[in-house]
């Protein structure tokens, strides 16, 4: 069942499924919560919270964003790590929820980071899924600014396209042919709210220092076809003195968990049952 909460300016949606454990489900970008549902729906023991993120799917992105942090695109709005995590914590005293384990994809893992920052006293476990803590490349903030010039041109239809072909492992389009359409159709983010996501992925921070101060127990997990996120940038999850269960699952691209729901959920749900 959909609900709602408010956080600052914005209503955001978010959908709450079984009992147990409470364990908070942060989806990449573009993309909203169904993400999870092939995943959720094969772990057992979990209360699986899974919102839309600020700009994604039913929620709103709301007014009084930041402007003139992303130098290269100074007019931006920028929807920050920092207000997404404020976000994530609003929902969890929603909830009165005082603690819980969070997974991550992709830009949902950057959020992870601040997660940690602001509150790791309210903080279980943290798993990461195709998502690094290294900030953005110049060259990835090149493509973040020719995106969102795409966007303000020619509208988010054709930049999502792109996405819901590249993004995807090859192994799971040649055996999932529908699977594209699939997550295409759950790219439904305005122009306005994708060039606020594009700057706030552009500037997020570098959280590899953070790396360091993470004393909880961290799953990690990288798809070998991912064309986003490499072996190299997330094995450096492992150094986190908390520890940290690392997997390499081959023939994944970036939406591993939605590519692979039955690998992702046993990989998964064995380290959730430490909890």
């Amino acid at each position: 069942m959909r609900h709602f909460f408010r956080s600052d300016s914005a209503e955001l949606l978010f959908v709450e499924a079984g009992a147990g454990l409470p364990v908070v489900f942060l989806h990449p970008t573009p993309l909203d919560h169904s993400f999870w549902q092939p995943l959720v729906q094969r772990l057992t023991g979990v209360r699986a919270i899974t919102p839309d993120l600020r700009g994604h799917g039913g929620s709103a992105l709301g007014s009084g964003l930041p402007v003139g942090i992303f130098n290269r695109v100074p007019d931006a709005p920028v929807l920050t790590m920092k207000q997404l995590a404020a976000d994530t914590w609003a929902l969890m005293d929603h909830l009165a929820i005082s603690e819980a384990v969070f997974v991550g994809c992709s830009i949902g893992g950057y959020v992870l980071f601040e997660l940690w920052r602001l509150a790791p006293q309210r903080i279980r476990g943290l798993a990461f899924i195709c998502s690094k803590p290294q900030p953005d490349t110049p060259a990835n903030q090149d493509r973040r600014v020719a995106t969102i010039a795409q966007a303000r041109a020619q509208g988010s239809a054709q930049i999502f396209d792109g996405m819901a072909q590249t993004l995807i492992g090859a192994s799971a389009r040649a055996v999932r042919p529908a699977i594209a359409e699939e997550l295409r159709s759950s790219m439904q983010q305005t122009p306005e709210a994708l060039v606020a996501t594009q700057a706030g992925l552009a500037t997020r921070p570098d959280s590899v220092p953070t790396v360091a101060t993470i004393h909880v127990p961290i799953f990690a997990l990288c798809g070998g076809e991912d064309p986003a996120v490499t072996s190299p940038e997330m094995e450096t999850l492992q150094a986190a003195p908390g520890g940290c269960d690392w997997h390499l699952l081959a023939g994944a691209g970036h939406f591993a968990a939605y590519e692979q729901p039955d690998n992702v959920a046993q990989r998964l749900g064995s380290w959730l049952q430490r909890f």
